[in-house]
């Protein structure tokens, strides 16, 4: 059997062809949130499906490319789609990307995600910063043998979110006059949303908003030394008292409606890393 690290070799040598540059920051675009890349001056797009070892995006919204480009005056690569557990995918592979990326120069990792607002005081098509995460999806991408030379073998996860640009992103939004929330995301495997008695539940864990996604990637970047800032689009109001049924298509609208407001900040704490 092919070892992980060897695939990920594999994958970087594919990508090397293509473009020797060195990409210090990745994005991961969640769920209709693909309107960013349009904002990338693209030097390079890659298919996930020609690259060896990529898995390959099933969800309709996501494009399932590599982008190589400039962003706000820095070179970045982004992942235009992402893979989640729920698609029958392994913990390593979901964060088989975040391995490549480090090999590309990646030293901060920026994720987005569309998610459920469980906190009573958010709205749909609020942004929150994400200051910490509860891990329930059943897995973790470290189980198995660890690689010294990628990360310990028992990471801390004290700040998986880095500080530092969690004020950035404050002090960028509020010269903006967009208005923030920040809290706590928890992630099921999905892909069923919630019935009202776990929405209770996950609100008496702690979470401000529940989504399918984006703790693996951090979990595998904080393994690997690489920096970590996420930001969620509210897109749809989880209180178990007063629950509506949604749809997916409502989900992608108020993403869409929303992206603009995430885009700007994005941009502005991309500028000034």
């Amino acid at each position: 059997m092919i070892s992980q690290q060897v695939k990920i070799q594999e994958a970087v040598a594919f990508i090397r062809k293509k473009t020797d540059g060195e990409y210090p920051i990745g994005i991961v675009l969640g769920t209709g949130l693909g309107g960013l890349a349009k904002e990338i001056e693209i030097e390079l797009a890659l298919d996930y499906s020609d690259i060896p070892n990529f898995p390959v995006s099933t969800v309709e919204t996501h494009h399932g490319k590599l982008i190589f480009g400039i962003l706000a005056g820095k070179k970045v690569v982004a992942m235009q789609g992402r893979f989640h557990f729920y698609e029958g995918y392994s913990m390593h592979q979901i964060v088989f990307p975040i391995r490549v990326m480090k090999h590309l120069g990646v030293k901060t990792l920026g994720i987005t995600n569309a998610c459920g607002g469980l906190n009573p005081l958010f709205r749909k098509g609020d942004i929150m910063l994400i200051d910490d995460h509860i891990n329930l999806l059943g897995g973790n991408p470290l189980i198995g043998p660890n690689d010294p030379q990628i990360g310990s073998r028992f990471p801390d996860l004290c700040a998986p979110y880095s500080p530092r640009i969690l004020e950035l992103a404050e002090k960028v939004a509020l010269e903006h006059k967009i208005k923030l929330q920040r809290g706590v995301y928890i992630a099921l495997s999905g892909p069923c949303l919630e019935t009202r008695a776990e929405y209770r539940m996950l609100r008496t864990l702690g979470a401000d908003v529940v989504g399918m996604s984006t703790v693996p990637e951090v979990i595998a970047a904080v393994h690997q030394g690489t920096e970590v800032f996420g930001m969620s689009i509210i897109t749809d109001e989880c209180f178990p008292d007063n629950l509506k049924a949604v749809s997916i298509e409502e989900i992608i609208e108020v993403s869409n409606h929303a992206e603009p407001k995430m885009t700007t900040i994005f941009k502005s704490v991309v500028a000034n890393l």
